[in-house]
């Protein structure tokens, strides 16, 4: 008898994939959805990127490569990191990687022990979570409040969190799926912290150069952080690279000497002539690339604006990221649900709008008693993204009890 083995039990999964398969179902019996659960992407990849990977088929980039990468793409991509993030590093630092998600898991493997603990941001990416626990770590989650104009960390209570057995705090800055982001002067204490009970930090970066206000900053920057600093780094959002499936491990030299060992057991190395594409894309013009932050300032400020006219939300403002995170706790308590799935799918049912809720990002914490949903606008035509939000604001501004029935919440359990 075909037996799985137990540890497959602790790995997890993206559960947003869950939401999407949901959503093309009921597209499928002819429904008409907006696409707000994914934060895949819309937009053609700029030509650089496109005509730079043909290029590379036709004159043969087609067999193996470095494991770490071709040379003149890792000398690319330092020079990329240091230009914008004000670090020294170099050819020797980078490791190219099948997209960027292989960061977290190589990351986990080559730093973490069974049985130490590493402290990640829950709301988060939920691959962090997975990640830890399937390599027999301890995931230890900490977590941000409303501020005055956007979520913010709490500094205190991730100090608190730190323990004998902590080994490595995992950082998400810009966030998925909050839109938060620390300020200098919270990476400095964090950077202090690090260092003072000698920890390393994952900086998750994806999202670094989706920002619409204001100037990103690493943690690898801070005075003694890039020593003990692992960077993610990802084309899927800067370069509308999503299913091209490139990205990069940045870090010291004798990290990144055991990433390439992983490499090696993993997929041998990443795509070659994908690489070269990516040569183009960082040092090529540079207008696909603007053209796609601005349309994607356009969707977050008509987003923000019809979700804070809907009765019940409040939603910030965020310069970064393509995710809005609305508070819909008063709207959730007006239309009489406390159950996350069931309004998710009465929200779907009754409007086509596709959303991921909180649960979709990490294991509720102990005493959370407000209710988000998580908005992805990228993928998602500005005008259909004011069509859907828009019939989302008339549904619930209705004066209409609460509308699903049972009969309706067990078909679409069925999707």
């Amino acid at each position: 008898m075909l037996r799985i083995a137990d540890k497959i039990k602790k790995l997890g999964t993206e559960t947003a994939f869950a939401v999407s398969a949901e959503a093309a179902a009921f597209a499928a019996k002819g429904n008409k959805v907006y696409p707000f659960h994914i934060g895949d992407m819309n937009f053609s990849t700029p030509s650089t990127v496109v005509n730079g990977t043909i290029k590379a088929i036709h004159d043969g980039k087609t067999g193996y490569c470095p494991t770490t990468g071709i040379p003149q793409l890792r000398e690319a991509i330092a020079d990329d990191i240091n230009a914008a993030r004000g670090t020294n590093y170099s050819i020797e630092n980078v490791a190219v990687q099948p997209g960027g998600k292989p960061t977290i898991g190589k990351f986990i493997l080559a730093l973490v022990n069974p049985g130490e603990e590493v402290l990640y941001p829950n709301p988060g990416y939920p691959i962090y979570e997975s990640q830890i626990e399937f390599n027999g770590a301890v995931a230890v989650p900490y977590t941000f409040v409303e501020g005055k104009n956007n979520f913010v960390f709490d500094i205190d209570a991730i100090k608190e969190k730190i323990t004998a057995k902590t080994k490595v705090i995992i950082l998400n800055d810009l966030h998925n799926p909050s839109g938060a982001e620390f300020s200098k002067k919270d990476l400095e204490a964090l950077a202090a912290v690090a260092i003072e009970h000698d920890l390393i930090v994952l900086s998750d970066e994806a999202y670094f150069d989706i920002r619409y206000e204001g100037k990103s900053i690493s943690i690898a920057s801070v005075p003694g952080m890039q020593e003990r600093t692992v960077i993610l780094y990802s084309f899927s959002k800067r370069f509308a690279m999503t299913g091209w499936r490139l990205g990069a491990t940045i870090a010291p030299k004798e990290i990144i000497d055991v990433i390439a060992k992983l490499n090696v057991n993993d997929e041998s190395c990443s795509n070659h002539f994908i690489q070269y594409g990516a040569i183009e894309g960082l040092r090529g013009d540079q207008t696909e690339v603007k053209k796609i932050l601005s349309v994607l300032k356009e969707r977050r400020d008509a987003g923000v604006q019809i979700l804070n006219s809907i009765r019940g939300v409040n939603c910030f403002n965020p310069n970064a990221t393509f995710y809005l995170f609305p508070n819909v706790t008063e709207l959730m308590k007006n239309k009489g649900f406390s159950d996350y799935e069931l309004f998710r799918k009465d929200i779907l049912h009754n409007t086509g709008v596709s959303f991921c809720t909180r649960i979709h990002f990490g294991r509720p914490l102990p005493g959370e008693k407000n209710y988000y949903i998580r908005i992805a606008y990228s993928g998602i035509n500005l005008n259909e993204l004011t069509e859907g939000l828009n019939k989302f604001k008339d549904y619930i501004n209705s004066p209409d009890e609460k509308t699903v029935s049972k009969k309706s919440v067990l078909s679409l359990s069925h999707l």
